[in-house]
């Protein structure tokens, strides 16, 4: 077969359930597809029309949710400039003046607060604290409906300015007195506005004076008294939450403009963030920076154009493109009783999403015509799943044993008979490399299997840091218990400094009778090999010693065990014939290390090490000096000496 189409085969090669479910799903897809389209595309019309119809009817009725708000507060403050009981400053009539002004917070619930001003400087304020970030500001009780601020006697010594708090029920839960030196309602806008222009009035947005938040203000002269001023506020939160369009669609936006084509409030929480943020940093009234740009809304440029088109001089309904998509726009003026004059309100909501809710009715009235095609798919998935799983599962166990996770599972099963073949052979294959890893090295068993293809590298010089242990009179304790005793304690004993040599990475390459064959550096690198030599010989060395505390109690001999170790060069590799080798080390390093374990019985001593292993770990633990000694099968003198333990220096440091 050419290479080239080789390549392709393996480039275009999928799961075996995508093939499956492609096939399937297609030649459904084949049939079906052209009698879907056709219902679809002849009820498509009637959707946009429904969906529009729809968009417009609630549109309209977030904008009248507004209009009744400003209507309201409107006709409050008209009822409140009418009543002479307000006319005289506090605290004349003050217990009065406070239940009137609850009942309007009580009937104008979107309102934040009624206030009245002097022409003395004083002023009363009732609060509507529902909301928590006002009776935070207010630091008011957790209980509080509602905050009354009092300001009286201004011109006189004893002026007074309170905050009070009251329940549900208008009942007193607090009181404390506030700064009034900051605060003269008769420099407000809203107040200056009022006796200006002798009328009521509109004003906003601008900072108020005690809840330190943009609001839009209606307020009017006392009928009697021009110089007194009644007030209501509209938090622009409040307002934002009015033309809340999210149950039109999850992308639909509202907002308010003013005459000026500044935008007042939008419903987008992130949008009117950054509003609050300018109207914040001007709490003394007009607003400099211009909210005019389509940086705030992409379709304000569109509906300050659109509304000075005499077609929409009373509000309408327009398609615009915008955004790279179709949308559907509704403005409506919002001006109530005079005030609030060339406001819009406007609501932007994408085609696609009304069309969307309309084509899912559509589309529920069309499943009876598709059912077949769900249930195809339906059918295909789970026939692909029904191959495919048992051979995913098959895949992970190969990688499993080729990461050497070769705990002993149960046979995986399929309806298909193929797969349950390929399974046993998978299981033989974890059997056989799980008793192999019991005689070879695991790090060469690993690279043996590896997926990736490499051997176990040839026999090659590098350096090593090599252990030997040997246990003292073994010949005396295999004659003195039964061989059964002796297994039992020897597999213990094994097990125990296997764990300890694996734990300091070190690779146990041969046991050897009652001894064993420890090496460092290969097959896996190891920078430290020589500080891991020693600390896995002293950890043995503890082990041990607990474990005789434990065989004395069982009635199990006493293991004493000596230990050489040295570093240096050796060759290291597979050794033996062609049809069958042996992973080990060779060389004077591995000579050396195996007589220094036996010099342990003439020094009366269980570790000893060399000068190279003196010489690589400093001064990293304690070694004592035993001079020069003779190795038997060796000319040179060999330095020896005793490892003690980890230097203080270094157990203080770990």
């Amino acid at each position: 077969m050419c290479p080239h189409f080789e390549g392709y085969l393996v480039l275009w090669s999928k799961p075996l359930r995508l093939h499956l479910g492609v096939l399937v799903v297609a030649s459904l897809l084949c049939t079906s597809t052209p009698i879907i389209w056709l219902a679809f595309r002849q009820g498509s019309s009637a959707a946009v029309s429904a969906g529009v119809q729809q968009m417009r009817e609630m549109s309209l009725r977030l904008i009248e949710g507004y209009r009744n708000t400003l209507q309201g507060g409107t006709e409050a403050v008209a009822l409140a400039s009418t009543l002479p009981l307000l006319a005289s400053p506090p605290p004349q009539d003050i217990a009065a003046k406070q239940q009137f002004f609850l009942e309007i917070l009580r009937n104008v619930p979107n309102a934040t607060s009624i206030y009245t001003g002097y022409p003395d400087g004083s002023y009363l304020q009732v609060i509507n604290t529902e909301r928590r970030d006002v009776r935070q500001t207010l630091a008011a009780p957790d209980r509080t409906a509602f905050a009354i601020r009092t300001i009286a006697g201004r011109q006189g010594a004893d002026v007074t300015s309170t905050l009070r708090f009251l329940d549900r029920d208008a009942k007193p839960i607090g009181e404390r007195e506030i700064d009034y030196a900051f605060f003269d309602p008769r420099q407000r806008p809203w107040y200056q506005s009022a006796v200006q222009h002798g009328v009521p009035v509109s004003v906003g947005p601008y900072v108020t004076g005690t809840l330190k938040v943009p609001t839009l203000t209606i307020a009017a002269p006392m009928r009697d008294n021009g110089q007194v001023v009644v007030g209501i506020n509209i938090h622009l939160q409040t307002i934002s939450r009015l033309l809340d369009a999210q149950e039109i669609s999850p992308r639909a936006r509202g907002y308010i403009i003013d005459d000026a084509d500044d935008l007042i409030a939008h419903s987008d929480p992130a949008t009117m963030e950054r509003l609050l943020g300018i109207w914040s940093k001007n709490a003394d009234g007009a607003v400099a920076v211009d909210t005019t740009t389509d940086s705030y809304d992409t379709s304000l440029e569109t509906v300050a154009r659109l509304r000075r088109d005499p077609a929409f001089a009373n509000g309408g309904v327009a398609r615009i493109d915008l955004d790279g998509e179709r949308q559907i726009l509704q403005i409506a003026p919002v001006g109530v009783s005079g005030l609030f004059k060339g406001s819009v309100a406007a609501i932007v909501v994408p085609l696609e999403d009304l069309v969307a809710e309309a084509n899912r009715l559509l589309l529920h009235n069309l499943l009876i015509a598709a059912a077949f095609v769900f249930a195809g798919v339906a059918a295909s998935v789970l026939l692909s799943r029904m191959v495919s799983r048992s051979l995913y599962r098959l895949a992970d166990e190969a990688r499993r044993i080729g990461d050497l996770d070769v705990g002993e599972k149960g046979v995986s099963h399929s309806w298909i008979s193929e797969i349950n073949t390929l399974a046993s052979a998978l299981a033989a294959s974890r059997h056989a490399i799980s008793q192999f890893a019991l005689y070879v090295p695991r790090e060469v068993v690993r690279r043996i299997v590896n997926p990736e293809g490499r051997a176990v590298a040839k026999a090659q010089r590098q350096d090593v840091t090599v252990l030997f242990t040997d246990i003292r009179d073994f010949t005396t304790i295999s004659e003195q218990h039964s061989p059964e005793e002796v297994v039992d304690t020897l597999s213990a004993y094994f097990e125990l400094l296997n764990t300890i040599a694996e734990r300091h990475g070190g690779t146990v390459v041969q046991y050897l009778g009652d001894s064993i064959f420890v090496m460092w550096n290969a097959p896996v690198p190891d920078a430290s090999h020589a500080e891991n030599g020693c600390r896995c010989a002293l950890a043995m060395k503890a082990a041990v010693e607990e474990l005789n505390e434990a065989n004395r109690r069982n009635g199990r001999p006493a293991l004493v065990t000596r230990f050489g170790l040295h570093t240096g060069p050796a060759v290291v590799g597979s050794f033996g014939a062609i049809s069958r080798q042996q992973y080990t080390a060779m060389g004077d390093t591995i000579n050396v290390a195996s007589r220094l374990e036996g010099l342990n019985k003439e020094f009366n001593t269980s570790i000893l090490v060399s000068a190279a292993i003196h010489d690589a770990v400093g001064t990293r633990f304690e070694l004592r000096s035993l001079g020069l000694a003779q190795v038997k099968g060796r000319a040179e003198k060999v330095d020896l000496w005793e490892l003690v333990g980890e230097s203080r220096r270094t157990q203080e440091r770990g």
